[in-house]
């Protein structure tokens, strides 16, 4: 038998340290209302059995990953049960290289939709608060600085908008190799072919290249840097919900449901 209380003292820890948890519980079946809370660095709590524990825990982290919430059936050798599993990933972040004007606009409009915002330059005059009033948080520094302040999971969204190799390099590099859902870089198909090319003799392998969207963003034809941060923004949806960012006309199934 799980106990509750420590399992909902566990999972307000997370939430409150913006931790990624899930929360299983036991709706139907034996050893109802038992808890179970799953964290990247172990669990809390039990369903009732190691075997029902083993089915719930690659499930709630696979729904957590996909920021989802629902009532799942299993069917083990011990009977029947439903599992609730209740997701709380941790707040999506949207970190920006290069305090340039698109980036105001991705920032505010970022802010707007949800996320936590957090802006980096190296460059003093650019990255003021007045010109970023609505970030969480300014980190002056060169690239590699920002990484190392940052935590960088699952739910992180890297916007790359210096266009100068010294600075969009380091930030790539630093974070390819990291958890980030999305990594995109501004810049045309050349730029972004050239950049490519000196990544890879950098070290970059393959699989980290195919991660970055670059050129940036969705073909929206967009031209002023408010129309560039919808662009942005919207592909960031489209990853973020795991969708093609196709026309609704010509779209099956559920249109608002996850992929």
């Amino acid at each position: 038998m799980s106990e509750p209380a420590s399992v909902f003292t566990a999972v307000r820890k997370a939430i409150n340290d913006s931790v990624p948890v899930s929360m299983v519980t036991v709706v139907k079946g034996d050893g109802a209302g038992n808890k179970l809370a799953v964290m990247a660095d172990g669990t809390v709590g039990s369903l009732g059995s190691a075997a029902l524990d083993a089915f719930a825990i690659p499930e709630a982290v696979r729904l957590l990953d996909d920021e989802r919430s629902l009532t799942q059936s299993f069917a083990t050798d011990a009977g029947d049960f439903e599992l609730f599993f209740e997701s709380f990933p941790s707040p999506p972040t949207l970190l920006i290289f290069g305090a340039v004007h698109v980036a105001q606009a991705v920032a505010t409009f970022g802010k707007q939709l949800g996320f936590r915002v957090i802006v980096t330059d190296a460059r003093a005059k650019l990255l003021t608060e007045d010109r970023f009033p609505m970030a969480d948080e300014l980190i002056q520094g060169w690239p590699e600085d920002a990484i190392e302040q940052v935590t960088i999971d699952r739910n992180t969204y890297v916007v790359i908008l210096t266009h100068d190799p010294k600075f969009d390099e380091p930030a790539l590099l630093g974070t390819l190799g990291s958890d980030a859902r999305y990594i995109g870089a501004v810049g045309s198909r050349k730029t972004s072919a050239d950049r490519r090319v000196r990544l890879t003799e950098a070290g970059a392998t393959d699989e980290q290249m195919a991660r970055i969207h670059g050129p940036i963003g969705l073909n929206l034809g967009a031209s002023t840097p408010e129309e560039m941060a919808i662009s942005i923004l919207a592909e960031i949806i489209a990853v973020r919900h795991g969708r093609d960012a196709q026309p609704l006309t010509t779209a099956t199934g559920n249109i608002r449901a996850r992929v």
